[in-house]
């Protein structure tokens, strides 16, 4: 199966992926990258495992319908099967055809700390704010609401008592980095089933 990675940021999660792709330990190749952003470390990781790559940013396409059409032009060339949100901060229309098509991974325990505005260590910071003695990350289908769609994987952490937002952060990226590669497998073997906010893993 071939997936799409978008992302906004530094690439952690696309550099993880490739890693898994080269120890074959993931069913997905990646053709393509879109970043919202020109300047970030993310496309270098693109560019420089020789992936075709794209810049979609706010002044190319304002909202989410222009946005979502933007991005089936580049995915056109491209038997897409997945679309794979990584640090992908501009929110899309689902498109009829991608509807269970998209996934995403966010740093928290859904439905707990997400939502919008809520990414990166602002969600950390919220979950030490809150006195919660485990976090963890979700891997979720993507649907029109933020974080809110049938969820697909979870993995939880401890929270110490020293913890600041970037400790916990880097915890909760190790396990970003088992469950989104598990997650993705899931669907490239044809094994989740969505049924209306839940999901089934079957097999």
């Amino acid at each position: 199966m071939q997936a799409a990675v978008l992302l906004s940021g530094t690439g952690r999660s696309l550099e993880n992926l490739l890693k898994c792709r080269e120890q074959g330990e993931l069913l997905v190749d990646i053709p393509v990258v879109i970043s919202s952003r020109a300047n970030v470390r993310g496309v270098d990781v693109a560019r420089s495992a020789g992936i075709e790559t794209h810049v979609i940013t706010r002044r190319d396409a304002s909202d989410p319908v222009s946005l979502s059409r933007a991005v089936v032009d580049v995915l056109g060339p491209h038997n897409i099967g997945l679309l794979v949100l990584a640090g992908y901060l501009r929110q899309l229309e689902i498109l009829p055809e991608w509807r269970d098509r998209i996934m995403n991974i966010h740093p928290s325990l859904l439905p707990l700390f997400g939502g919008r505005g809520m990414y990166g260590e602002r969600v950390h910071q919220a979950v030490l704010d809150a006195g919660m003695k485990v976090s963890g990350c979700t891997v979720h289908i993507v649907n029109a609401e933020y974080d809110a769609g049938p969820i697909v994987a979870q993995r939880c952490v401890p929270v110490h008592e020293s913890d600041t937002p970037h400790s916990l952060g880097a915890r909760v990226f190790e396990a970003e980095c088992l469950a989104y590669p598990e997650a993705i497998n899931l669907f490239a073997s044809g094994r989740i089933q969505v049924q209306g906010n839940r999901t089934r893993i079957t097999g």
